[in-house]
Formats: structure tokens, sequence, C-alpha cells
């Protein structure tokens, strides 16, 4: 029997925005009202009300430095002892983290038991630390620490009793990373918001969204519609933005949209002839979204799309990471069709029922001692 939600608490690296990670935690949270959140950084003025709803309990180490709340991945060196620092509270029963970085290190209380739901194991640290700190000497002077992160984080796995992936790529580098087993429990998609409308037509014109960091590959949608002179909207904001907008610079048929609210995003997704999705995601809830919306999909074989796309039947995959690789499969998308019945009936392997029932089920596991 799950606690009751004066019971269970709630852990997650940061609030601050409303992307995949804290679509999983709004919606899981409905199901224990009142039961506190744990973070090291919350920005309520960019949190829904649901999440709102329960007490957020930021860090108080954190909070006193200057520049945290907006340079808060200048602090990554004091994570782990911050998030060890939360003295949960006694009596607790269920400890439920959410964690891409270092919430699954929280310290449960005496006779609690810990669920990880794990978007993946740090990326700057295991697998991707060149994508984001490159291979000079940036890369050469954070090595010793990267070392001593990836000891700590392999470390604090420990104090998990169960892994839940949020996919199949996520469950290998659990089992890799950490040495241990995790269940697969796919992330939802809003299947009621994200819909086709048979009003709206679509237009000639290619989109990619999501955050602009390096491992997201946006460059290579940029260069692409710069060699083809398509009409490429881009969605999103991040560290990278500088540099890709100047990357783009004297391109008329690159647009930047910026930070889009959900109702622009749908619009976007019902109108564009397809979505680039350049990267190696983790799972990628954007594709999804825009399967449900009747969008086709060109993607980079690898990661999480090898899970949630069909390949020529919802996609087309890229196996090179070249701009002249992702243009071929834009074109020859471009002379295909796709039913937009098939594209929706694909999202829905995705819908919000599926991740409950199955997040649910895995803390009745654990509650059991299966």
């Amino acid at each position: 029997m799950t606690p009751s939600c004066d019971r269970t608490v709630f852990v997650h690296d940061w609030l601050n925005g409303m992307r995949g990670g804290e679509k999983c935690l709004d919606l899981f949270s409905r199901d224990f009202p009142g039961a506190p959140v744990y973070t090291l950084l919350a920005d309520r003025s960019a949190l829904s009300l649901q999440l709102l709803s329960h007490p957020i309990v930021a860090s108080g180490m954190l909070a006193r430095l200057p520049f945290f709340p907006r340079r808060y991945r200048w602090f990554l060196p004091l994570f782990p002892r911050a998030i060890e620092a939360f003295a949960l509270p006694e009596g607790t029963k269920l400890v439920v983290s959410m964690s891409h970085c270092v919430a699954k290190g929280v310290r449960p209380p005496p006779g609690a038991k810990h669920l990880c739901y794990c978007f993946t194991p740090m990326r700057y640290a295991w697998d991707m630390s060149a994508a984001y700190f490159g291979r000079g000497l940036k890369h050469a002077v954070l090595s010793p620490f990267l070392a001593r992160l990836r000891e700590w984080d392999r470390a604090s796995a420990a104090r998990v009793d169960r892994f839940v992936a949020i996919s199949e790529c996520v469950r290998k580098r659990i089992a890799d990373h950490y040495g241990r087993e995790a269940s697969v429990v796919y992330p939802p998609v809003d299947l009621d918001f994200f819909t086709p409308d048979p009003k709206v037509a679509r237009e000639d014109f290619w989109l990619v969204a999501g955050a602009m960091v390096p491992y997201k590959r946006v460059d290579l949608a940029i260069d692409a519609a710069k060699l083809s002179g398509r009409r490429l909207v881009v969605v999103g904001t991040g560290s990278e933005e500088r540099a890709l907008r100047e990357r783009a610079r004297g391109a008329a048929n690159v647009e930047f949209a910026g930070k889009v609210d959900d109702e622009t995003l749908r619009d976007l997704y019902r109108r564009c002839r397809c979505l680039l999705f350049p990267g190696e995601e983790d799972f990628g809830i954007v594709p999804v979204e825009a399967q449900a919306c009747g969008a086709p999909v060109v993607a980079y074989a690898a990661g999480g799309a090898l899970e949630t796309l069909v390949e020529d039947g919802t996609a087309v995959f890229f196996r090179e990471e070249t701009p002249y690789a992702l243009l071929a499969a834009a074109e020859k998308l471009s002379g295909m069709f796709f039913s937009h019945a098939d594209l929706r009936k694909n999202a829905e392997r995705f819908s919000a029922k599926r991740f409950l029932d199955g997040l649910h089920a895995e803390v009745e596991t654990l509650l059991r001692g299966d």
C-alpha cells in the first residue's frame, strides 16, 4: 500500500521551469497531495500551480551564495554536499527522487524506502563531458573534479533501493555506471493537449525545439537549413543560443522564436512540415509531442529516438552526425506520405495513464519488498 502523502517525500534536482522532468513530477505528485518537494533551487514564478500546491524546500546552503539562482550551473561542485545536507522528515516511509544530476544522492531517513526515477546518470560526468566542456584546456582542468564526481555518483547509488529508468538506453547506462538493475517506465506526454487539428494546414518549414545546449546538436539543423535554403524555425533558449545565432548569421531562412508558450509550440507542431531531432536524447519528449500533433520527425538514430519513433513509419533516421546526412533524411521525408492516424497512435504509447500505472506499480513492488 502506498504511504500517505504526509509520509512521502519528493526530491528533484532543481525546479526553474516546466520541462520534461518537472512535468513528470507535476503529474505523479498529484497522487500525493501536500507531500513536500526538496530541491536545490526553486523558481516559484516558473512552476505550475500543481507543484506550488506542495511545500517546496530549497537548499538553504546554496541560496546564500551570490548569483546562484541565475548561474546555478557554476556551483556544480557543491551539489553533492548540498543534496546530502537535506534532513528529510522523520517518519518518512517513501522517498521518490527524480534525478538527472544529484537528487538520487539524498540521504533517506531510517526506515524509508527510496525509489529513483532516473532521467539519466549525469551526462556531463559520464557520457557527454566532451560535449559540455570540449576536449581542450577546460576539459583537462575539470578532469580531476569530474573523476571525483563520478566516484561520488557511483557511491551514492547505494542509497537507492529501486531504480526506474525513463528508457532502455538509460536503463543500460544505470547498469554500466552504477552496476544496478532498473525497470523502465516511459515519461508521459499530454495527449489531451497535444492533438492534431484538421483545420490547420501543413506549411513548408522545418522545426527544431528544445534547450540550446551542446548535446542537442541544433547546429546540425542550422547548417542543414543553410545548405538547403529551407525555412527553419528554432524554438528554445540556453547556453548555446549566442553561438547558434552567430552560426545562423546571414541566413534569412533561419528564424529564432525564443522561448514560447505551450499553445504556440502546439501550433508550430501542427503547421511544420517536420520536426528535426538532431541530438542523442535519453528519451525525447519533443518528438512524441510533435507526433501527437501529426508531425513526422527527422531524427538521429541513437538513444531514446530508437524507442519512441518508427523508422519510415513515423520518422526518417540519419546515422551520421553531419548536416549532409540530416539534409538527406529531410529530403527523403519530403517525398513520403505519413498517416496522421499512425503518428497519433505511436504517440499514444506514452500516455499519462501508462506512466502513472507503471510508476505506481514500481512503488508497490518496492514497498512489498519484492
